[in-house]
This record gives C-alpha cells, sequence and structure tokens, in this order.
C-alpha cells in the first residue's frame, strides 16, 4: 500500500509540475455556430483547465476581425459577438498571455470553429397553383419546399417559427408552425379581417400585424390597428397596441431589436416609440416621419425618413439625437432607403434621373462611413426594383427586382399583389459580385415584405 501511495503522489506531482511548466490550457469549447450567423450576441466560450488570472480585452484577437466583448471568471473565458457573423467562414479565436491565477508561465488558448453556409427562406406564388415557402442556401440548388397553400400572402421567420399569412375567401388567416413547417397551428386573428405588416421579433418570440376589419365605416370598424401575440402560445387572443386609451391607427412600424419597445408612425405622420411592457408606459414623441426604413440590432438606433430632409437621417431612440447620414462620394441620384450594415456603412436605394427629369435607373449601393460608394445593382429600362435587405451579418444584399414591369402582370388574387415574376439578386457587398439569382421574393432577411418597404 505504501509502494502505490508513493507512486501515486510522484505521478501526482510530476503532473502538477507539467502544469505549472506549461501554463493553462483549453479543456472544453463552447460555441453556436449556426446561431451565430444568425443574430448578435452570440458566445463561444473556452474554459482552461486552471483558474485564470483576469483576461482584458486587448488579449483577444478573433480572426477575420469581428466587434466583440469579453467575459471571464474562474476557468471560463466568454467572447461575445457583437455582430453576426458570416456564413460559411473559418474563425480563429486567440487569448495571448493567459496565467493561472496562481501564478506560473503564460500560455496562449486559442480556438477555431466554421459556420455554416447561409439559409434562406422564399416564397414563390403560383397563379396556377399553391403558393411554395422555400429553404435553401443562397446558391438555391438545395431548395426545399416547407409550406404549401393555395394563396400566401407574407410569411416570416424567427429562430423557432414559420409564420405565415394566407388569404382565405376575402380575409386573413395567421398560421404558426416550426421552421421546418411541421406542426402548424392556426393563430387567433382579432375579427375577420386582413393583416398587413407582418413582422416578427426574437426577443419573446412575437409576432405583429397591422389589422384592419373586414366592415368598416367612417363610424364603426379597426383600421390599421397594431396587434402583437406570443408565438409559443398560438391559442392566446392577440394584445392590442394601446397607448393611453386610444388603440392608434399605425401607417408603418418596426420593433425595436433587444427591447420590448415598438416605434410606430400614426396616420398624422408622428414619429412615436412606445414600450408596453414598461412599469408605466408612455409614448415618447419623435417628431414627424413619413417613413421608418429600419433599427439596427443592438443600438437602439433608427433611420427615418422625414419630409423636410432629403436622404433621411439616423435618429438614436434613448435621446432622440439626430445625425445627417454621410454623404456618398459619388453622384447616384435621388436617394431613397437607407439600411445599415453590421460592421459599418450602410445599403442605400437612388433613383438615378435623365436629363429629361424622368427615371432612367434604379440603384442600390454601399456607401461605408466616410463616403466611399460602390454600385451593387443597376435596374434600368422597364425593370423595377421593389425591395432591399441586408443580411444579418452584412456580408450580402438581397434586391428583390421585377423584370419588365410593362408586361409583368400582378398576381391579383392576393390580398398584396405583386408581379407575377419576380427575382431575388443576392451580391456579396465587400466585391459587389452577384451571387446567385433566384426566383421568389420576402427573403427572411427582410424585416418586413416588399409592400412595406419605401424604394426610391
Amino acid at each position: 500500500m505504501l509502494a502505490v501511495l508513493g507512486v501515486l503522489a510522484v505521478l501526482a506531482g510530476g503532473g502538477a509540475a507539467v502544469s505549472l511548466t506549461q501554463g493553462p490550457r483549453v479543456s472544453t469549447v463552447e460555441v453556436d455556430a449556426e446561431a451565430a450567423t444568425q443574430a448578435s450576441g452570440s458566445r463561444v466560450v473556452l474554459t482552461a483547465n486552471q483558474a485564470l488570472a483576469d483576461i482584458a480585452a486587448s488579449q483577444v484577437t478573433v480572426s477575420p476581425e469581428t466587434p466583440f466583448t469579453v467575459d471571464a471568471a474562474g476557468r471560463m473565458v466568454g467572447v461575445r459577438f457583437t455582430v453576426p457573423l458570416d456564413d460559411d467562414t473559418e474563425y480563429t479565436v486567440t487569448i495571448d498571455g493567459a496565467e493561472s491565477v496562481g501564478g506560473g508561465p503564460a500560455a496562449t488558448l486559442e480556438t477555431t470553429f466554421t459556420t455554416p453556409p447561409a439559409e434562406i427562406f422564399l416564397l414563390q406564388r403560383d397563379a396556377d397553383g399553391d403558393d411554395t415557402i422555400f429553404r435553401s442556401d443562397i446558391s438555391g440548388d438545395a431548395a426545399v419546399p416547407v409550406y404549401t397553400a393555395a394563396s400566401i400572402d407574407d410569411f416570416r421567420v424567427t429562430g423557432e417559427h414559420l409564420v405565415v399569412s394566407v388569404r382565405e375567401d376575402d380575409a386573413s388567416a395567421l398560421y404558426v408552425a416550426d421552421r421546418d413547417g411541421s406542426d402548424a397551428e392556426r393563430m387567433p386573428l382579432p375579427g375577420e379581417g386582413t393583416i398587413t405588416g407582418l413582422q416578427v421579433s426574437s426577443r419573446g418570440e412575437l409576432v405583429g400585424y397591422t389589422y384592419t376589419d373586414l366592415q368598416l365605416s367612417e363610424t364603426e370598424g379597426r383600421a390599421s390597428v397594431l396587434f402583437t401575440a406570443d408565438l409559443r402560445e398560438p391559442d392566446a387572443e392577440p394584445e392590442p397596441m394601446v397607448v393611453g386609451d386610444e388603440e392608434p391607427s399605425i401607417a408603418s412600424w418596426r420593433f425595436v431589436p433587444d427591447s420590448s419597445a415598438l416605434l410606430f408612425v400614426n396616420f398624422a405622420g408622428d414619429l412615436i416609440v412606445y414600450d408596453p411592457a414598461a412599469e408605466n408606459p408612455s409614448p415618447t414623441a419623435l417628431g414627424t416621419a413619413f417613413a421608418i426604413d429600419a433599427v439596427t440590432r443592438g443600438t437602439y438606433t433608427a433611420f427615418i425618413e422625414r419630409l423636410d430632409v432629403v436622404g433621411g437621417v439616423q435618429l438614436d431612440l434613448t435621446t432622440g439625437d439626430e445625425t445627417d447620414l454621410v454623404e456618398p462620394s459619388d453622384d447616384l441620384g435621388q436617394p431613397g432607403r437607407v439600411l445599415p450594415v453590421p460592421g459599418g456603412g450602410t445599403v442605400r436605394e437612388f433613383v438615378r434621373l435623365g436629363a429629361d427629369g424622368t427615371p432612367e435607373a434604379q440603384l442600390v449601393a454601399y456607401v461605408d462611413d466616410e463616403g466611399a460608394s460602390r454600385t451593387l445593382l443597376e435596374a434600368t429600362g422597364a425593370d423595377g426594383l421593389l425591395q432591399t435587405c441586408v443580411s444579418p451579418s452584412g456580408r450580402y444584399a438581397a434586391a428583390l427586382v421585377a423584370p419588365d414591369l410593362t408586361t409583368n402582370r400582378y398576381d391579383y388574387d392576393a390580398l398584396q399583389p405583386l408581379p407575377t415574376t419576380l427575382e431575388t439578386r443576392i451580391i456579396e457587398i465587400e466585391t459587389g459580385e452577384e451571387v446567385s439569382n433566384l426566383s421568389g421574393f420576402g427573403i427572411s432577411w427582410c424585416d418586413v415584405g416588399p409592400w412595406d418597404s419605401v424604394t426610391g
């Protein structure tokens, strides 16, 4: 027994000596690479084999370069990405000079992981059959149908759910399903009417829409009243947005990401931010506007179009401070909708006018924070640009184009008609190269449908 104990003591001492000689090492790594491409705030957590001294953000690097924050305690170091990560990309997280809390030599902790290829959802309408929502990669080669119905009006996707608005007779119906289209359940609506402005919020798995009664007169019925509902409780009645004791009619609205607040423009043109979950909710007026282009994730900043400002403004929703947008270095034409790009810059729409003042082209361009611009798409002739959206990480822009509008008939059987032939063109923002051209619309990168987007 004494001999065995002696051997164990020697081995333990040798192990401790090796540990002290080598310094800390990575024992486990936790990361959800797929979730990291969909939303900001995902983390990679490295756990060392011993408790670590304080880790500063300056000791951490991420390659390719990505903004991040660091939180460390005990044996664990968490690196939180403040923007979504690019798809199909290898990332390396390195922690230099990591030391044991008890001293000893410093070591480098490192891990590498690869994000999966981008996944998108698209809607294809069929004038002679059922409409279908497809899940696919950005090439379109791996498209799989996930939801089919006679008349699909609109849809949105969260991390857990697929939400589909369909036409049944002359009214809307709303269904929630798993992301693969299974286990669909019908959600109650406020009455018999139509819904527009369909949007979702991953925070709390909420769906929102504006509702209008079929029976509407000057004295009776609700027109464009905003309702929200919890997707995890599909049987629950939807909740109207009540400001004071009124249910205001809404012209344009957005969920404010990473919060429970709502930003909207009422029929009078007033821009208001309102948090119904606050302890004492009260509306905050932010002037007037005729459109909300976008609300950025994590910064509580909105891009607003005002009647008295050409090209829109950037608005801090917490302070009300307003900043003019940087002017592009090139004359691209009359400015339209503005979309933020995670990591910096904006994607903007423009209309280029001819010598006689008539539109001759619609442009989509990337404008960096210094004003340098790069044209991503140019729609000329009879082609029409209907909507532009940016992928979660800001790697791609998606432009919805209706070719040859003079012969491209509308699907008037839908509650929200669109041209029957639509192309979603995906462009890599950094290079300006077109990655793919897909049939369909409503790509899941968009916060709203093409009817709710303001183009030039």
